[in-house]
């Protein structure tokens, strides 16, 4: 399976390498990958440990508050 995110399942993303267009358009194939983290999920009175995007991340924290 591939690492994706345990909240909104953001998966890594095909594109091209910048640095390798030049004068004659050839473009290199490379893939970004999504900053994942472990992150402690609380589902149904359970804790579990899970891999979360900074995003997600950063929006569990700031309802917490």
């Amino acid at each position: 399976m591939a690492r994706s995110c345990a909240i909104c399942g953001k998966m890594s993303m095909p594109g091209f390498n910048p640095q390798s267009v030049g004068s004659n358009r050839v473009r290199a194939h490379r893939r970004y990958q999504p900053n994942l983290q472990p992150f402690l999920i609380t589902k149904d009175g359970t804790t579990t440990r899970a891999l979360v995007c900074t995003r997600c991340r950063r929006t569990a924290t700031k309802s917490a508050r």
